[in-house]
């Protein structure tokens, strides 16, 4: 069992979670994810790491409520305890000073670009974060990764905040003036058109993929994803990629294979909530 320390609302549909995990603490490193089991009866869900102390022995998640289990998740509160925590699992984050990185993060996919921000920094690079969201009521992380890294630019589809628009329109404003990598971590979508926009510069990028996973070792071959033509485990083999040798399309409609047994399973789990009149 694995105590919730501390709990936060960032926004209406995510939350922050600090949890008691000291072996996985001690062992984990930038760039790698737990896989949790809520209850005996629950699924297996990935959820990237946003924040590892060792000294104190937790871990931090974020997670945003979609399907039945994160929003069932949403529901605990401090005091109360996860039955199964595994991690961490994949490959971290290969850190060494580069020399001037981007990190781009869509919505709550910054969160995971936190410690990888500090350990790049500890390493001596120089690093702009750049950050997008719809509007500026989505924007996470932003005063974390301020403190962390050089400089955050931040865009907003509506332009609440910063530049009106998507994040490749900040991401092209930084290719310009010369970066040595981008690392990306957000929607599939976001994550395919960042690759779009560095290719023409030829800047190595590194996105962080999340397919659908069930056992996270490499046994089922439900996150499987196609790199550069060759068939890889996004579990053991990433999460982290090369963005320019990504299949995207097929990630995509991959990610897309359990949407009516999912929406089943919300709408089941929304009906046996309610209370009885």
């Amino acid at each position: 069992m694995y105590k919730i320390l501390e709990k936060k609302r960032v926004r209406p549909d995510v939350f922050y979670f600090r949890i008691q995990a000291e072996e996985i603490a001690r062992k984990a490193q930038p760039g790698q994810f737990i896989i949790l089991r809520l209850h005996e009866h629950g699924e297996r869900i990935p959820i990237s790491l946003a924040d590892i102390s060792p000294e104190e022995g937790n871990i931090s998640l974020m997670f945003m409520t979609i399907g039945k289990t994160s929003t069932q998740m949403s529901t605990l509160n401090e005091g109360d305890s996860i039955l199964d925590l595994v991690g961490p699992l994949g490959k971290p984050t290969h850190i060494k000073n580069y020399g001037k990185v981007a990190l781009v993060g869509g919505g709550f996919g910054v969160a995971p670009l936190y410690p990888i921000a500090k350990a790049l920094k500890a390493a001596g690079n120089e690093i702009v974060t750049v950050m997008g969201a719809r509007n500026k009521d989505l924007l996470i992380y932003e005063a974390e990764m301020a403190a962390t890294t050089d400089r955050v630019a931040v865009t907003t589809d509506d332009g609440s905040r910063g530049i009106q628009g998507v994040v490749t329109l900040a991401l092209d404003q930084e290719l310009q003036k010369g970066l040595d990598l981008v690392m990306a971590v957000g929607p599939a979508i976001m994550m395919k058109f960042v690759c779009k926009a560095t290719e023409p510069y030829k800047v190595p990028t590194v996105v962080s993929l999340n397919p659908i996973m069930v056992d996270g070792t490499g046994m089922c071959g439900a996150c499987r994803v196609s790199v550069g033509g060759q068939t890889k485990f996004g579990c053991i083999d990433g999460p982290e990629f090369d963005g320019h040798l990504v299949d995207w399309d097929l990630l995509m409609a991959r990610q897309r294979m359990y949407l009516s047994e999912e929406k089943q399973a919300m709408e089941k789990y929304t009906c046996n909530c309610q209370p009885v009149s």
